[in-house]
């Protein structure tokens, strides 16, 4: 008992730990689960036993027999299973192709790279080298996103990161599952025709499986036949179930089974996805924290002796500095990234829960069959794991300065709201080259500015999701549009610093509108239009118009002309090269205003 609590509250003592000082959690749940397993039973133990014992020997430990295993591979599936429901496909725009080539071309070239070097340098096995190579594909959003989450970087290059790091979880898993098939099937001449049949059967049971019971989930959501009380565990029931089943018809086709249904259901339209996303990301967490230490504290200090040698520096350097930048570079051939994009993108792959999972799963059975060489599997995935980890943890915010990736000024632009307000403004921002993301908690105001093209959000401002979202990191706008003047008052005072740093806006309240001495600089627009008289402003007249100024009298004059006139808001102020700034209710505060600008307006025409 004093084992398994002790578990979960160090467990989530290392979470904490890790957003306390913003690093990957995977650091100080390894270190947790080092000490309190080998390091334990090697130097701190009277009797050489470990303070946490995972399977039972007959006198302590918390799994007897196979239930480790069994404990391991279902929270492995909860885990992908969260991740697949995070997959938007609407969200890959222009690094589609570049994301896609990443999980195929650049997984291949991670696959038969890494068991080459293992083979020659370790005189592994090419089975086991092989199945090693298979294991470290994986990249993982859980030490990502940590990792990226304080780097100001285009939105390109974040989303490439994010999007490898949770589509190759499955396939290198499923790599992992074809390679222990070929070690563990032993058929003579048949060898191979045996496991790829094997493989197959993999494949068709496990997306089978996943898209069938998907769909059904869906369907008993939307019909509302679970009651809400019940629907996050009937939900995370569901998945067992499949996993289970899946499994059953073909082995280890459970992982692609749950997968496949997390794609599925992340897609669809449901209106409780938000609610059970929640719920999976909170079980997701407690997993990963149960997962890393348990996993850790199995490996025995002799384990660790095996690895510890140049040869594990050189296969590690060689990992990071020549496998992964090829497959970076040849995944990238002919993109919009640009070089030093490229190199950050090879810089940064640290690997996560499904490799060190897995690799404790499959090691730890091919050990117990006798395979020669599997001794080394746990080990030296658990070397990678946490020598990734922290080197980009270290180096990744240096490295980005040092090659140029690094945004000096963030010039996106978050809008809170996306009313038909802000679905004009944010379209004629994308329009002129910003990033613009819509956030709200309205679904059908999210689905009208994505079917104009806008990267929209369904989030609620009270939540904590904005401020975890790395694609966000160039932001640097900040205009708060809703029709509540708390909300907007809010969002300036919690997101402010992070993604305001050039500036954050807000409507004006009618109170403010009425007094004229109260002239707030982080006012929008006008100091006589509110959210009511901008909404009707934009039923009128939707459209968004642009007006040569002649000089700075001019300006002050159209400026002049707009706060006399109800049907016309200015919004901003075009340079001669492009450039866009926020006009604030402030406006005057615009001195740089010359021949050649223009005067970015709401309403009906000028001219």
């Amino acid at each position: 008992m004093i084992e398994l609590a002790g578990i979960i509250i160090l467990g989530i003592l290392a979470q904490w730990v890790a957003w306390k000082f913003k690093i990957p959690a995977i650091l100080p749940l390894i270190l947790i689960g080092l000490l309190v397993g080998p390091i334990a039973s090697e130097y701190l133990s009277e009797d050489n036993t470990k303070w946490i014992e995972p399977i039972w020997n007959g006198k302590e430990g918390l799994f007897p027999g196979e239930s480790l295993f069994y404990f391991v591979s279902l929270a492995i599936s909860i885990i992908l299973f969260e991740g697949g429901l995070t997959l938007k496909i609407s969200e890959i725009k222009n690094v589609g192709p570049v994301i896609t080539k990443l999980i195929t071309l650049g997984s291949l070239v991670t696959f038969f790279g890494a068991a080459l070097a293992t083979h020659y340098i370790f005189s592994l096995s090419w089975q086991i080298s092989f199945l090693f190579s298979a294991l470290i594909i994986v990249t993982g959003p859980t030490v990502i996103t940590p990792i990226l989450r304080n780097i100001p970087l285009k939105k390109d290059v974040s989303a490439v990161l994010k999007w490898e790091g949770i589509l190759i979880d499955p396939i290198g898993a499923l790599v992992a599952v074809l390679v222990f098939e070929f070690i563990s099937v032993d058929a003579g001449g048949e060898f191979t025709k045996t496991a790829l049949i094997e493989f197959g059967k993999i494949v068709l049971f496990g997306s089978t499986f996943g898209f069938t019971f998907a769909h059904a989930l869906n369907f008993i959501i939307n019909k509302k036949l679970v009651p809400h009380y019940l629907l996050n565990v009937f939900a995370l029931a569901s998945v067992l179930g499949v996993f289970v089943l899946s499994d059953s018809f073909a082995h280890e086709s459970g992982l692609l089974a749950v997968v496949v249904m997390g794609m599925v259901l992340g897609n669809s339209k449901s209106a409780y996805l938000k609610e059970l996303l929640y719920f999976k990301e909170s079980l997701s967490v407690l997993l990963i924290s149960i997962l890393f230490i348990l996993l850790a504290a199995n490996i025995n200090i002799g384990d660790l002796r095996l690895i510890f040698n140049w040869d594990t520096a050189i296969l590690f350097a060689v990992v990071i500095l020549i496998i992964r930048p090829i497959g970076v570079f040849l995944s990238t051939h002919k993109s919009l990234l640009k070089f030093n994009e490229k190199l950050f993108i090879s810089w940064v792959g640290p690997r996560g829960i499904v490799a060190a999972g897995i690799a404790s799963l499959f090691g730890l059975k091919l050990a117990k069959n006798g395979v020669e060489g599997a001794e080394y599997i746990t080990p030296l995935v658990f070397m990678i794991v946490l020598g990734t980890v922290l080197l980009n943890a270290t180096t990744a915010r240096f490295f980005a300065k040092t090659i140029g990736v690094f945004l000096k000024k963030s010039e996106g632009i978050l809008i809170i709201g996306a009313s038909q307000v802000s679905r004009l403004i944010g379209r004629y921002l994308e329009d002129n080259n910003r990033h613009v993301v819509l956030i709200d908690s309205n679904q059908t105001n999210i689905q009208l500015a994505q079917e104009i093209g806008l990267e929209a959000i369904n989030t609620n401002i009270y939540s904590e999701n904005l401020t975890d979202n790395i694609e966000l990191n160039d932001v640097g706008f900040l205009m708060a549009l809703t029709g509540s003047p708390d909300i907007n008052k809010y969002a300036i005072n919690k997101f402010s610093d992070q993604f305001g740093e050039n500036g954050s806006f807000r409507l004006i309240t009618i109170n403010e509108m009425q007094n004229p001495t109260n002239n707030t600089k982080e006012g929008l627009f006008s100091h006589t239009d509110d959210f009511i008289l901008l909404t009707e402003v934009a039923r009128k007249f939707p459209e968004i118009h642009e007006i040569e100024i002649n000089d700075k009298v001019h300006y002050e004059s159209l400026i002049e002309q707009t706060n006399n006139d109800n049907d016309i808001i200015p919004l901003l102020v075009k340079d001669k090269t492009g450039t866009l700034e926020i006009i604030s209710s402030y406006n005057k505060a615009i001195e740089n205003v010359a021949e050649g600008y223009k005067l970015v307006y709401l309403g009906k025409s000028m001219k």
